[in-house]
């Protein structure tokens, strides 16, 4: 497929953006350069160094966030554009524009409703040492609760199709916006791809905004959230073991005694151990309850989706 059989398709380009004064512009042109056809739109929130004047100046549609936080700014895009195909990139210059037609190509060919710009080296150098470390363990954690649809899971490079952005709840505030995609997509079964593309640093005097720790709690609360609401059997059956766990080891000593001395001698002991045992059937039922109401969750989720038309070539 060449870049004139796109002029059939509405293709819009959003970028985030906040304080990439030294960076928007030269991403704007050359994504105007890759995709001649496509809308620019850049989505600035609240940067305080002319991001939004600049990015204007090189011919993109600006619109303003005031919430703050990549989420809020990601579900604002979803919101405001009307388009075939979103393709997202960040505004800090370290995605290749080259590789946008690709990402392009391959949800088109392969009838995707996300591709995802996996990043080449960013597990080895993600531009601080602690962001590659936490790479690697976060896609891990991702990979053993949700599957293996992903690769690299915070990858901000992504191409979809309408249906998945306005099926898309965007619940996240900041930088987890991508956890969220991802596990959206693989909630609802969609058909994914995986596209290695070139991944660059930042120019100088230019800063990212991930938070090593911050961010990295943030991610690891959205995970837990994640897994609670879409498998509450193992979210709640992991409470239930440990306090069992824990019951039947108090447990145990007592018994012996009892089978010895007939007594039992410590009673507050007794009674912890039966709390716990208690709370872990609890637990477990509740797993079990909630599992049907997240399985009516998915398939109203599904429904939805599947209500949206889907991408059709000119």
């Amino acid at each position: 497929m060449s870049l004139s059989e796109f002029a059939g398709l509405e293709i819009a380009v959003v970028i985030p953006c906040y304080n990439e004064a030294l960076t928007i512009a030269g991403v704007v042109e050359d994504f105007r350069k890759a995709l001649p056809t496509a809308a620019i739109w850049v989505f600035d929130n609240n940067s305080r160094d002319g991001t939004a004047d600049i990015a204007a100046r090189a011919g993109a549609r600006v619109i303003r966030e005031r919430r703050q936080g990549k989420g809020n700014v990601v579900r604002r895009m979803f919101a405001e554009v009307d388009a075939d195909i979103y393709l997202m990139a960040d505004g800090d210059g370290t995605y290749d524009p080259q590789g946008a037609p690709k990402l392009i190509r391959t949800l088109i060919d392969e009838r995707c409703d996300m591709v995802v710009g996996t990043r080449k080296g960013v597990h080895d150098d993600a531009g601080r040492k602690g962001h590659a470390v936490g790479n690697r363990i976060f896609n891990t954690i991702y990979q053993s609760l949700f599957g293996r649809d992903f690769t690299d899971i915070f990858s901000g490079y992504r191409a979809f199709t309408r249906r998945f952005a306005k099926s898309f709840p965007a619940l996240s505030h900041g930088f987890e916006i991508e956890t969220e995609m991802s596990v959206h997509a693989s909630e609802l079964r969609m058909p994914i791809a995986e596209v290695e593309l070139d991944y660059g640093r930042r120019p100088e005097g230019s800063h990212s905004k991930l938070s090593t720790f911050k961010d990295g709690f943030r991610i690891l609360w959205m995970i837990a959230r994640l897994t609670k609401e879409t498998r509450p059997v193992f979210f709640y059956g992991a409470f239930a073991f440990a306090f069992a766990l824990l019951g039947i080891f108090l447990s145990v000593p007592l018994l012996a005694t009892y089978i010895e001395t007939g007594l039992v001698p410590r009673l507050p002991t007794a009674i912890l151990s039966t709390g716990l045992m208690l709370t872990s059937f609890l637990m477990m039922a509740c797993g079990l309850i909630l599992d049907s109401v997240a399985q009516g969750r998915v398939e109203q989720k599904r429904m939805l989706y599947l209500g949206l038309e889907p991408l059709k070539l000119q």
